[in-house]
């Protein structure tokens, strides 16, 4: 009788469940490695703001430059990434440490040059945590041939951004400092919950500049490239246009808790609550955008994710209470994902295989509006006595981006005839 090499039936009866487990354990570290790197080391300082308005630390305009390092910081670590020849799992272990040092810093420390330095960093040391975790990952799921829990990945910064919202809410009438040494310690907590996880480099690890590439787990059957005329004019349009949602989401994502406390009565408990809602739209969103079939139009899409995130903004601007803000804070966050997944698979669409350089420009474009949307809605606070005209702005800027978006599919429909 001729020996098979198969294993066993019963084995094989328990092998999916083997692939599942491993593909939920790698999928879960690498949600954990976003919470504490973007969730906790980018986003945290939203509800910090308020606190360190109130004890002092800082005036609106010095948060305002804040925010901007930190997102200039991200700029330039998402341009550097293609450059770093290091393991994903000894890169992830080195961003999850420092990212909590990172934040013990922001605690001990009280000048504002040495925090422009320290959120500088923090920013670039997000942006390499998140592409080595999302390499890792997802290159870890296709070994599993379990592709179905990348989403899960993607609710990382969202599950973050609740546990600060919430634990930022505790602290109400604290001052800062303790808070940026507890999210140190709930970041080195978390970060040691996962350590072994990144702990063995698996062999054959695809190189750095592969990251960009299947950092939203886009096919891989992919088109060729063809460098023609209006293949160009489309890769132009979305490095430009991508850079209005970055522009359009941060001045709500920044200064929501302080917006929300100068529109509601004093003493109102729903502030410090939007936050936590915007984390759990973004989890929600994440997992939806990433079962929506890959054939659709993304730049259909990404109009759509604009147009939602400005009605979310508008909702606030109209309806200035508690009903207005909850809804805008939903609307801001379903589309926050998606929006980067949807911009990545049309630069796979205008160049396949060679979509790496074009998903670094447009990220860069992103990152530019990260870093002018604070520095635009601090000069209009102070000038108006209100956040009204830069969230307008906001508004428009998501608006124009819709447009843009939705010409772009048009001009692209009418050239194939």
């Amino acid at each position: 009788m001729a020996r098979s090499d198969a294993p066993p039936a019963d084995v094989r009866e328990r092998l999916p469940d083997t692939t599942d487990r491993r593909a939920g354990a790698a999928a879960l570290a690498c949600m954990v490695g976003l919470a504490v790197a973007l969730g906790v080391g980018r986003f945290a300082f939203t509800p910090l703001l308020p606190l360190m308005l109130a004890d002092g630390s800082i005036g609106l305009k010095a948060g305002s430059w804040l925010a901007s390092a930190n997102y200039a910081g991200y700029f330039v670590g998402a341009l550097s990434c293609a450059a770093l020849h290091v393991a994903p799992a000894r890169m992830i272990r080195f961003g999850l440490a420092a990212t909590a040092l990172l934040l013990a810093a922001m605690g001990v420390g009280h000048l504002l040059p040495v925090w422009l330095a320290v959120r500088f960093v923090a920013g670039v040391v997000s942006a390499w945590t998140f592409v080595f975790v999302s390499q890792w990952g997802l290159r870890r799921l296709a070994e599993l041939h379990a592709p179905e829990w990348g989403g899960v990945i993607y609710t990382g910064p969202g599950v973050g951004i609740v546990l600060t919202g919430l634990i930022g809410r505790a602290l109400e009438g604290q001052r800062a400092a303790p808070g940026w040494l507890g999210f140190a310690a709930l970041s080195a907590v978390l970060s040691m919950a996962i350590w072994r996880t990144f702990g063995v480099v698996p062999a054959g690890s695809a190189t750095p500049q592969a990251a960009a590439g299947v950092v939203t787990a886009v096919p891989a059957a992919a088109p060729a490239y063809d460098d023609t005329r209006r293949q160009r004019a489309d890769a132009v349009g979305l490095v430009v246009l991508y850079g209005l949602p970055g522009f359009g989401y941060i001045i709500t994502a920044t200064f929501l808790p302080v917006i929300a406390r100068a529109a509601l009565p004093a003493g109102s408990p729903w502030p410090d609550l939007f936050w936590p809602m915007f984390g759990v739209a973004l989890i929600v969103g994440a997992l939806a955008a990433a079962r929506l079939p890959a054939h659709w139009d993304n730049r259909l899409l990404l109009a759509a994710g604009c147009a939602t995130q400005a009605l979310g903004i508008a909702a606030g601007i109209v309806w200035p209470n508690a009903a207005g803000f909850s809804a805008g804070s939903a609307l801001l966050g379903l589309p926050f994902t998606a929006i980067t997944l949807f911009a990545m698979r049309d630069a796979r669409r205008l160049r396949g295989a060679h979509a790496t350089g074009l998903m670094g420009y447009a990220t860069a474009s992103y990152g530019v509006g990260q870093i002018l949307g604070p520095l635009v809605a601090a000069p209009l606070a102070a000038r108006f006595g209100s956040f009204t005209p830069a969230l307008w702005v906001a508004a428009a800027a998501l608006l124009a981006g819709a447009a843009g978006f939705v010409a772009m599919a048009v001009l692209g429909r009418r050239a194939r005839g």
